[in-house]
Formats: C-alpha cells, sequence, structure tokens
C-alpha cells in the first residue's frame, strides 16, 4: 500500500500537502521492502487508493461528495463511516498524483489505482456538486491524465468484477468496461466469484450459487470482457483479474464454501483457459494458498 482506503500513506511523505494535514503513518520500512523485494526479483506494484479516503475529505471538505441534508456524505462500513473525495473534484487529483510520482520516484515499479471510482449507495443522498460531465467521464479523464504526468510508468486500475457483464456504466460508479482502458496499462476485475448476485448471469450463463462456481465465474467474466474489448480501437490495457484466495463466510450458511487450493487453482485455470496470462490473489488477511502454486521448474 502507497496510500490506504484509511487515508494515510504508509511510510513518511515528503510531500508538502500530505504533511499539511499529517496523512501519513509509518507503517513499514519502505526502503528495506523495496531492497529486498528487488533483490529477489519481485515486480512491485504500488496500490494508490484514490477517492476513498477519508483524510483528504476532513481536510478538504471543498474536494468531498456532500450530504444533500448537509456536511459530507459518508459510507457506512465495518469500521464506522468513511467520507470520500469527489472524483468530479479535478482539483484533489493532483494531490494523488504527487504521491504516485514520489512513490515511482522511491522505486515502486507500478502505481495500481484503486477505489478509482464514485461511491455506490444510495445516490439520492449524494451531492457530486455541478458535474458537467458523466461519472464515468470524469474517471477516464482522471486516468489520462495520470497517464501524461506518469510517462513511461507502468499504471493499472482496480475495477468491480461486474462491469465485465454490465453494459455502459450500469453501476453508476464511473466505470464503463470499453472506455476506462483507453490510457493505462492494465485493468484488474475483481472477478471474486463471492461478490456476484445469487442467480447472476454471466456471459449467458446463471449461477444460483457464484461462490460454488469459481471455475466458470471467473472464465466467463473474463471471456465476456475479453469479447467485449477486443473490438474497442486503440485500447491500451491488459487484462490481470483479482482472483479469490478468501472464504466469503458473511454470506451465510449454504451459500460459501472453504476457499483452498483446490478452488483457487480453478480460478487461475479460468485465467488461462480464457486467454489470459496474468492475474493477482487477494486476501484482505494476507494468507495464501501456497500449494495451489506450481513451482518455477513447474
Amino acid at each position: 500500500d502507497i496510500n490506504d482506503d484509511d487515508g494515510y500513506v504508509g511510510y513518511e511523505s515528503n510531500i508538502p500537502a500530505v504533511r499539511e494535514i499529517n496523512a501519513y503513518k509509518k507503517k513499514y520500512d519502505v526502503d528495506k521492502v523495496l531492497k529486498e523485494s528487488h533483490d529477489n526479483g519481485i515486480h512491485i506494484i504500488g496500490r494508490l487508493v484514490c477517492f476513498k479516503d477519508p483524510v483528504l475529505a476532513v481536510n478538504r471538505p471543498e474536494w468531498a461528495v456532500k450530504d444533500v441534508n448537509g456536511g459530507l456524505w459518508k459510507e457506512k462500513t465495518g469500521e464506522g463511516s468513511v467520507p470520500w473525495v469527489n472524483p468530479a473534484s479535478k482539483e484533489a487529483w493532483p494531490y494523488l498524483i504527487e504521491i504516485a510520482k514520489e512513490a515511482v520516484a522511491k522505486g515502486f515499479d507500478e502505481i495500481q489505482f484503486d477505489y478509482v471510482r464514485f461511491p455506490n449507495g444510495n445516490k439520492k443522498v449524494m451531492d457530486f456538486g455541478s458535474m458537467e460531465q458523466e461519472k464515468y467521464e470524469y474517471i477516464n479523464e482522471f486516468l489520462a491524465y495520470a497517464a501524461k504526468e506518469l510517462p513511461g510508468v507502468v499504471l493499472s486500475a482496480d475495477v468491480f468484477g461486474i462491469i465485465c457483464e454490465s453494459p455502459e456504466d450500469t453501476e453508476d460508479i464511473g466505470q464503463y468496461l470499453e472506455l476506462i482502458g483507453k490510457d493505462i496499462d492494465y485493468i484488474s476485475p475483481m472477478v471474486y466469484p463471492s461478490h456476484y448476485a445469487l442467480g447472476q448471469t454471466v456471459n449467458g450463463v446463471r449461477y444460483a450459487k457464484p461462490d460454488f462456481e469459481p471455475y466458470g465465474v471467473v472464465y466467463n467474466s473474463l471471456i465476456k470482457a475479453k469479447n467485449r474489448i477486443e473490438p474497442v480501437e486503440g485500447y491500451k490495457a491488459g487484462i490481470r483479474p483479482y482472483l479469490q484466495d478468501f472464504t466469503a463466510s458473511w454470506l451465510g450458511k449454504g451459500y460459501y464454501q472453504e476457499y483452498g487450493p483446490e478452488q483457487v487453482r480453478q480460478q487461475i485455470q479460468a485465467v488461462y483457459d480464457a486467454g489470459l496470462e496474468e492475474w493477482i490473489l487477494w486476501d484482505a488477511l494476507n494468507t495464501y494458498s501456497e500449494s495451489a502454486l506450481l513451482k518455477t521448474n513447474d
């Protein structure tokens, strides 16, 4: 993590705008992590949370999503209520890009933008100000701006898995599959089977309980995404999906299964069978199914 969704850069930052609002915490020794990783041939992706930034939102309320009833709009989460930066507030964009530039100077190999979207939820209580563009146009313009400001840097963006299935910006968060990858190197759809609705149809196949169908959900999501992107002229981004290496027990008994090496391997195989070569595993607890992974000599 460079900038996490708690709003803090994870190491001492020398960016004046970050220091002015005390928006950094020394969570880890960034120089040590980068050196040891590079000494071992590891490609380091710096995750930069964009608009779910409560520290910036509180300290720069003019850049935040407002509540129509007054004050800042706040997302209700397990950790409490979290204000967001308004992606339509272009004045906030340089703050994020300066964090990215500092990370690149430190030695990060890639910048991955996360929460590069508008908040989801009840839009009727959110006030984004006088928007002159569609939500997806703001997100696309931000990514184009990032690419211009970070020439030669590998750039990627996390996107909802469902946008591989949904047309245009159905989710109303600013992520439009055919457009969001025009200026960056990778999109990483979070095609976690647990995150699909019960009975969701993916590429024409209905999944009553998606968490029990890791291969099918991932394969059909990626095939659908490829089929949509391939005709788009000038589309730059490759697809490098996030895969599920966690157990979604919050779905309730009968709606989830324990995820381990078998379920992870099925998803990895689905990526390859869909004609893609790269993927990223995710587990918030940072415990991974090592036995699901092939050794380098395999």
